[in-house]
């Protein structure tokens, strides 16, 4: 395939919504955590804000990633570009690229607080499931155009490369996010290399110190690198949440959709962690 090609629209969403349905079937059959919200209500929820984001990708992203990564094939713009190579070594140097970058962004959302207003929407889930990997706020989703932007011209991202790993990127946050356990082996083998669900639950913690560690996304690789991962709290104490969100009636699709505008509250008051024992790789 030519690097100015894509991975088609409808292979794309039957990949996604398959997954997402294999996903939600081993939930029920082998969940990791116990839930604390009605699961209809709260599935039905999390799919409202879901359709809204996808409205404003819609919108912004998509109209911003055709134009310009067609225009960077063209005109050979970004780092990828410097060099020619095969059309496959490109895709998957923009694949480490691109996760890298998000990992960087998605820091970015937690340390600076006019985006953690935005980003808050999606900690603030009482519990953790494949529908938490669709709950973004729709202007978050917006305001992190200019950053996807910057990675697409910046990079040289061609448009293949941006439709594979929008795919597996999808994939990949559906699978962390969501409520299944997987056997102790199997865990401990896919956290060397890729993001799991124990691990992305230690990031859901209610604990800010649990909190600001496992950024990545795709690739394990990069909380490695920084000296951010943690493996050392078992799934069964993790309180999935933040403490200034606990009771499930401030939770409503109208509260969410306004936190972001509303009088900011101290999120992380209340809760503390023993700092012990950090990045103790093995357990679960």
């Amino acid at each position: 395939m030519e690097s100015g090609g894509k991975v088609p629209s409808w292979l794309g969403g039957a990949l996604v919504l398959g997954a997402f349905g294999a996903l939600v079937w081993l939930e029920r059959r082998r969940p990791l955590r116990v839930e604390r919200e009605p699961k209809l209500a709260r599935t039905a929820r999390n799919l409202t804000l879901a359709a809204a984001g996808a409205a404003a990708l819609a919108l912004t992203e998509r109209p911003a990633a055709e134009r310009l990564t067609a225009l960077v094939e063209r005109r050979r713009w970004g780092l990828l570009k410097l060099v020619r190579c095969p059309a496959w070594l490109e895709v998957a140097l923009a694949f480490v690229l691109l996760d890298y970058t998000l990992y960087l962004w998605h820091v970015a959302t937690h340390r600076v607080p006019f985006l953690w207003r935005f980003h808050l929407v999606h900690h603030a889930d009482l519990d953790l499931d494949a529908t938490t990997a669709l709950r973004f706020h729709f202007a978050e989703l917006a305001l992190s155009v200019p950053w996807r932007a910057a990675q697409i011209v910046v990079i040289g991202v061609s448009p293949l490369a941006f439709s594979v790993w929008q795919t597996l990127l999808m994939l990949s946050v559906l699978f962390h996010h969501s409520n299944v356990r997987l056997p102790p082996e199997a865990e401990q083998r896919l956290n060397r290399f890729v993001v799991t669900p124990r691990i992305h639950g230690i990031h859901h913690s209610a604990v800010r110190e649990q909190t600001d560690s496992n950024w990545s996304s795709g690739l394990a690789l990069w909380d490695r690198l920084h000296g951010t991962l943690r493996l050392d709290v078992p799934h069964d104490e993790v309180d999935i949440g933040v403490p200034a969100y606990r009771d499930p009636r401030e939770l409503s699709l109208a509260r969410l959709l306004s936190m972001p505008f509303a009088a900011a509250r101290p999120t992380w008051e209340g809760k503390r962690q023993n700092l012990k024992g950090k990045s103790q790789e093995g357990a679960s």
